[in-house]
């Protein structure tokens, strides 16, 4: 080692570990602490249902962590990570045939009619300057832009709500329904401010790298990670559960992939500012996930073959019935006809399922902390564009939002995204200042989704934090 500076790190999701390579490169001795049996955290993969059926407990596409800069610089390759790219990116089916996003932008455009112009030209100029948007956005917003010019052009379509951007700019109900689609990732209503950027995003993500998913499942993304840091020399010690930061070793930086609640547990609060303490207890969770996976005797079956060409399908009908769904959680209500994300890793990856067999990966949103069953409203919308699809389930596992906590107790009342994705909460996360990662606690640091630039498989919280802490300690950062 070229420095005997000591890091620790509590926590080992993907921005756990991100922080950990980043400060491994540096030199540093790095032990890690994840309380469960294996790394990952929300980014994982286990067996479920039955026997050979392999299924993401977390996270399950990925076009953030395909698209993100650190883990574009990482040799991940080398430790048997895998990109699977279906045809498609994503189907949206309707009444009357699916819309299908392709990794080609003009194919895309080509089957939207009318409003082929329009969506090339809201695309073509993100698709364009994408690399120059992500360094501006997968970051804190409070800094001097890099690309000011594109991250002013970004903003403009980036702050209406999606459905007043989807309205004015298209035409039909397919190029509205894909809009809206995309921008419901959001987990907000899609009247709300913001909710544009992430439509926009996920859009330009997919025709950019795609929408790929780790062959073999989301596990192998995090033991790509986790065998890179111990290649470089960091110690991963698992079933270690964290309870106090005073039971941890003597370290120069102590770097927590923990929300809020549990960061505030783990340090003594007595020596935290209440200021501090009063805006990390003021900030609002995101809706629950109700999530299900299917062992599946057969594929699904799509009344519109074309959604077969996609890893994901968004299940949730026209722009107004998506703005009914995504409505219904803040109301503390489950929609009737919710908007259902689903996964179909086993088209286009045997090592999901026996041969013959299949899987599916789905969640809708729900009120955070919602304790009644969803499953009638999810198996509906399955059913409603894949009739017969009942008739092919071999087995389900349902994880109500309280399951979801209790296996990783970052994701507060079923909160998949570190926290509400709202205007304010995405400028101040956790706290309005341009190093949002520094806590009160001198060499303390939050990495986790709860910190910019948010939700999502990307490792940038990771990455940005570890940069404070190296700049802190006098490295180059």
């Amino acid at each position: 080692m070229t420095s005997r500076k000591r890091a620790v790190v509590v926590g080992a999701g993907p921005n756990g570990l991100s922080a950990a390579i980043m400060l491994a490169q540096a030199g540093w001795r790095v032990q890690v602490y994840e309380a469960n049996r294996r790394v990952g955290g929300a980014l994982g993969s286990e067996d479920l249902t039955l026997p050979g059926f392999v299924h993401d407990v977390g996270s399950a596409i990925h076009p953030l962590g395909a698209a993100s800069p650190f883990f574009r610089s990482l040799p991940l390759h080398a430790y048997g990570l895998e990109w699977v790219q279906p045809p498609a990116a994503l189907a949206h089916p309707l009444e009357g045939g699916s819309v299908l996003m392709y990794r080609s932008l003009e194919q895309t455009a080509a089957g939207l009619g009318r409003d082929e112009g329009a969506y090339l030209a809201l695309l073509r100029p993100l698709v364009r300057e994408w690399r120059g948007l992500l360094d501006d956005t997968l970051r804190p917003l409070l800094h001097l832009p890099q690309h000011p010019l594109t991250l002013a052009r970004f903003g403009l379509r980036a702050l209406p709500p999606a459905s007043l951007l989807a309205r004015s700019l298209f035409r039909t109900p397919q190029a509205r329904a894909l809009l809206g689609g995309l921008a419901a990732h959001s987990g907000l209503p899609l009247s709300a401010p913001g909710t544009s950027a992430f439509g926009l995003m996920l859009a330009a993500s997919g025709h950019a790298v795609g929408w790929p998913f780790p062959r073999g499942g989301a596990q192998a993304l995090a033991d790509a990670l986790a065998g890179l840091l111990t290649h470089l020399g960091g110690e991963i010690h698992l079933n270690a559960e964290v309870v106090s930061l005073k039971d941890l070793p003597q370290a120069d930086a102590v770097l927590l992939d923990t929300s809020l609640p549990g960061f505030l547990r783990l340090a003594e609060t007595s020596e935290l500012p209440d200021g501090y303490i009063r805006k990390l207890k003021q900030f609002k969770p995101g809706p629950g996930a109700y999530k299900v996976d299917y062992a599946l005797s057969a594929a699904l079956p799509w009344r519109d073959p074309l959604s077969a060409l996609a890893g994901t399908v968004h299940l949730g009908g026209t722009l107004p019935e998506l703005e009914r769904a995504e409505a219904a959680p803040q109301r503390g209500e489950v929609a009737e006809r919710p908007y259902v994300l689903l996964a179909q890793h086993s088209l286009f990856d045997a090592a999901r399922a026996p041969a013959g067999q299949h899987t599916a990966w789905a969640y809708i949103h729900v009120p955070n902390g919602y304790a009644g069953s969803a499953l009638a409203e999810l198996e509906g919308q399955i059913e409603r564009f894949a009739p017969g699809f009942k008739d092919t389930v071999l087995a389900r596992s349902v994880s109500t939002p309280a399951r979801l906590q209790s296996w990783n107790p970052n994701l507060l009342g079923g909160d998949v995204g570190g926290g509400a994705n709202t205007l304010w909460q995405v400028l101040a996360r956790p706290v309005a200042t341009p190093t949002p990662y520094r806590t009160p606690l001198a060499g303390v640091y939050l990495c986790s989704a709860s910190t910019p630039p948010g939700g999502g498989v990307h490792g940038m919280s990771g990455y940005w934090a570890a940069r404070a802490a190296l700049r802190d300690r006098g490295d180059s950062g």
